[in-house]
């Protein structure tokens, strides 16, 4: 999609290009922000998605009301429904000051995912070793 998305600008005659930003923060856009190519990616921690999934789904498998047991206590509208109960993640804007503490801390890559050898000067020139 990113690809895409920028050749798609530059097709259009844009040399600026704005920021770019991306979802998932899947490896390829770390390493597109660590190069300076995107300027962040939406993360939400994946292991506090599972633990928090897995926990209501034993707690209605076990015959529970997930609502009594306290692990929805947020609520969301759909377009046809509303007070949908959900337990919402915090959402971070994954940026090049906070890749250790995101997606490094919470072993979804490790730095040698990341810096590879076509961006580790990239990666040493913000401090990731």
């Amino acid at each position: 999609m990113y690809k895409r998305q920028v050749k798609a600008l530059e097709a259009a005659g844009v040399t600026d290009l704005p920021p770019i930003t991306g979802q998932d923060a899947e490896l390829q856009a770390v390493q597109r922000i660590i190069a300076g190519e995107q300027y962040m990616s939406v993360y939400k921690s994946y292991p506090q998605e599972a633990e928090n999934a897995a926990e209501m789904a034993v707690a209605k498998v076990q015959g529970r009301d997930i609502q009594f047991a306290a692990l929805t206590r947020d609520k969301v509208d759909s377009p046809t429904h509303k007070g949908i109960p959900a337990q919402l993640v915090p959402v971070v804007a994954l940026t090049k000051g906070n890749i250790e503490d995101t997606v490094v801390a919470d072993d979804i890559y490790k730095l040698s995912d990341i810096c590879t050898a076509k961006y580790r000067a990239a990666c040493e020139a913000i401090g990731l070793k």
